[in-house]
């Protein structure tokens, strides 16, 4: 399985490699200030890794290294209303726009929304956060789409969708709000390049939440849960709109947690997706 990171080792530069039985093929020393988006631009990535990475016999433990988020310039952003589950989420927010939330998930043109740039991203063990001023936040595991600036799906990663939900269900309208804020996205641990993925329907999410060292929540979905479809999704983010260094798209959740659970500063939060890993989080407030 070809998998790509970003990581830093011994204090250096960010660097780019190739994740393998728990070792990094760090790419750069071949390929020097080659970045993560250059490798994805490539007409065919999956055999550019495998030619770069036939020349590396230097490699460095995981452990010894920290994995940093799989984002180079690109935008991140987002669809909801994807799932069962989220649409009826998304309606217990608010009910003056339940209809709105029920209307959307049949319709044609999915719900879609500006998420983070790469400075509002948390990789692997770093902090995502809650806002200072929300009461009711939750995370939202999500299997998201690595595309190049041509739009073509080249891999896979894991994303955290924070949300505000007391914030958002007082009024749609402030949906940038409960959504765009600082450390209000996760993205990791690696790019799964797409020829690696299993059959979509097999592929399952699962979420984890830790207080203290207790689990408060847990809960399992897959992918063939979804109501869209990828290229549908793919295909309305690309109109009338243009990603010079390529996005991130997140795909919605299946996995909400009860209407009675919020988010705690200290919490830990662990999203693994099969064929991917696993990305954790700790959490802070404000």
């Amino acid at each position: 399985m070809q998998q790509l990171v970003r990581f830093a080792h011994a204090g250096g530069e960010p660097q780019v490699g190739v994740l393998e039985s728990g070792r990094v093929f760090p790419i750069t020393e071949a390929r020097p200030g080659v970045r993560l988006c250059d490798l994805l631009e490539d007409a065919s990535p999956a055999r550019l890794v495998a030619e770069l990475r036939e020349g590396l016999s230097e490699w460095i433990a995981i452990d010894d290294v920290r994995l940093l988020a799989p984002i180079d310039q690109q935008e991140v952003w987002a669809a909801g209303v994807t799932y069962k589950r989220s649409q009826k989420a998304r309606m217990d927010e608010s009910e003056g726009a339940a209809r709105f939330y029920d209307l959307v998930y049949t319709a044609p043109r999915p719900e879609l929304f500006f998420k983070a740039t790469p400075h509002r991203v948390a990789g692997p063990e770093e902090p995502v956060r809650i806002r200072s001023d929300a009461k009711w936040n939750v995370p939202e595991p999500e299997f998201t789409l690595v595309l190049n600036s041509r739009l073509e799906l080249v891999g896979y990663t894991i994303g955290n969708d924070m949300s505000s939900r007391d914030i958002e269900g007082e009024n749609p309208l402030y949906l940038p709000q409960a959504k765009v804020y600082n450390g209000c996205c996760g993205l990791g641990p690696a790019v799964t390049l797409v020829s690696d993925l299993p059959p979509l329907p097999e592929v399952g999410i699962r979420l984890r939440i830790t207080r203290g060292g207790a689990e408060v929540f847990s809960g399992r979905t897959d992918l063939g849960q979804m109501a869209r479809t990828f290229d549908d999704l793919i295909g309305y983010l690309g109109r009338d709109n243009s990603f010079p260094h390529g996005a991130f798209l997140l795909t919605g959740t299946g996995l909400v947690p009860p209407n009675d659970f919020t988010l705690a500063p200290g919490d830990v939060v662990e999203i693994e997706i099969d064929a991917v890993g696993k990305l954790l989080n700790p959490v802070v407030q404000g």
